[in-house]
């Protein structure tokens, strides 16, 4: 159609055109050609627009979303010369930018997917990450495959796993048995107790909860686990052979010594009094099931040896000051209530000893403070020890006699350690005054083997002791630390 109706929608009326109404060669005008050629007016092309017509409006172009464009490329590539105009003809300012690609949601979306199986070389790279337990699931499919197919590989996983181990060592995962004591003076320091524990009571408190944890840990068959108590009579050791149940009955009864003292239930049937020995006896005999370590009746026993416990720091916490001089006896002696609390503290730490090494289990020394309440209480029942000894013919006699009060010879007793202190105890009387001016010997020993002494677990003669001075006074003195000792 060579013929030109009207304006078209992208010709404007207004401007010089001229129209070659039968050529159709070279000189002819194309209907899609602005003229731009260097033509000139009447030639076919269009004219040069002068300096008052307006600019050529741009061809439009297809919207990116009705065909294959989108998204666009990240780096698009020139815009493609105007189809409706020759290359040489377009004008800068009707070139329009190329639209810029929207951003992904996911960059990771357009990542190649990894396609087969890795390589040897990329397997090895991750063996530290698998070491470390740093690499993806697929990851590790990948190496745990390849370790069972590449020896070399798999020696280097071991090496790297041993060095893991080196990178983080071990912990042990029991509690530290001073946590209760921190929190408790952490607690009481913000708001102190309105009924306090006394301080001559606090060693049992936290030994009981010591031993207490140790039997919340404990199964079933550990509760009939044997357990060997030893300790030394007269010249020699004894034994007695029960289970971890029999060693709580036996606490539970020598503490019922202290709750008779109070005024509290006695755990013993019939209330027997007597010697701890005695005693023990006498609730082995009646209760043989939980003496067996039987599960139900073990479970009963922990839970009534943790009551009384707890009824005894109730009473003594409530007594006031005057209870601390209460008399509680032990058959052949007696003690104050103060230092009965020490002795209970003492024996519930040896025990719980026993039972951690009937079930293999790591059991911690007392505290300090604590350790060195119990090696004074020792020090101080040694003189009456050694003069028990002397009347039964088993130490040597006296050098004489010594006034109540009055300076007499004395061992110089020093306790390294955990604990230590320096003690002088009174070798010919008990009621002879001990002094450092009539020291005749000096016995250097560490504070738990000493306590391991006064237990009964070492004989006198194992003692690792440093010794100075007269050997029969010191032989006499460790021979009666010994004898302290009793089921």
């Amino acid at each position: 159609m060579n013929e030109r109706c009207g304006p078209g929608p992208w010709e404007p009326d207004d401007g010089p055109w001229d129209h070659d109404q039968g050529g159709t060669g070279p000189g002819a005008r194309d209907s899609r050609s602005d003229g731009r050629d260097g033509g000139t007016p009447g030639d076919g092309t269009r004219a040069s627009p002068g300096p008052a017509q307006p600019p050529r409006i741009p061809t439009p172009r297809a919207a990116p979303e009705d065909g294959d464009r989108w998204p666009y490329p990240t780096q698009p590539s020139a815009p493609a010369p105007d189809t409706m105009r020759p290359q040489q003809a377009q004008e800068p300012h009707a070139q329009k930018p190329p639209p810029q690609e929207p951003p992904s949601a996911d960059p990771r979306a357009e990542a190649p997917a990894p396609s087969g199986p890795r390589s040897h070389k990329v397997l090895t790279s991750l063996l530290g990450a698998w070491a470390l337990s740093a690499c993806s699931a697929e990851e590790t499919l990948e190496v745990e495959a390849h370790l069972t197919e590449c020896a070399a590989c798999a020696e280097e996983a071991v090496r790297l796993r041993d060095a893991v181990g080196l990178l983080h060592p071990e912990e042990n995962l029991d509690l530290d048995p001073m946590l209760r004591s921190r929190v408790l003076e952490g607690c009481l320091g913000r708001r102190p107790a309105r009924i306090p524990v006394p301080d001559w009571a606090a060693p049992y408190d936290a030994e009981a909860a010591r031993l207490d944890a140790l039997l919340r840990d404990m199964g079933e068959a550990e509760w009939r686990a044997p357990v060997s108590l030893r300790w030394f009579e007269g010249r020699g050791a004894a034994r007695r052979d029960t289970t971890v149940a029999g060693v709580i009955g036996h606490l539970m009864t020598v503490d019922g010594l202290v709750a008779a003292s109070l005024g509290l239930a006695d755990p013993l049937p019939g209330g027997e009094e007597g010697s701890p020995t005695a005693r023990t006896e006498a609730y082995w005999a009646a209760e043989p099931a939980v003496a067996a370590g039987e599960p139900g009746p073990a479970a009963e026993l922990r839970t009534a040896w943790r009551d009384q416990g707890h009824s005894l720091l109730r009473t003594v916490s409530f007594a006031g000051r005057g209870a601390a001089g209460l008399d509680v006896s032990y058959g052949r002696f007696t003690l104050p209530l103060r230092d009965s609390f020490l002795d209970r503290a003492f024996e519930c730490w040896v025990h719980a000893g026993d039972i951690a090494d009937a079930v293999d289990y790591p059991y911690d020394p007392p505290s300090s403070a604590h350790l060195n309440r119990m090696i004074d209480l020792a020090a101080r029942l040694l003189p009456g020890a050694l003069a028990q000894r002397r009347r039964a013919g088993l130490a040597s006699p006296a050098r004489g006699p010594v006034l109540v009060g009055a300076p007499g010879r004395t061992l110089h007793l020093e306790i390294e350690g955990s604990g230590g202190g320096d003690w002088y105890i009174a070798l010919d009387s008990p009621a002879a005054l001990g002094t450092p001016a009539e020291s005749v010997a000096h016995v250097a020993l560490d504070g738990v083997e000493f306590c391991r002494l006064a237990a009964g677990h070492i004989a006198p003669e194992e003692a690792a002791a440093g010794q100075d001075g007269d050997r029969e006074a010191i032989r006499d003195v460790l021979f009666a630390a010994a004898s302290l000792s009793r089921l």
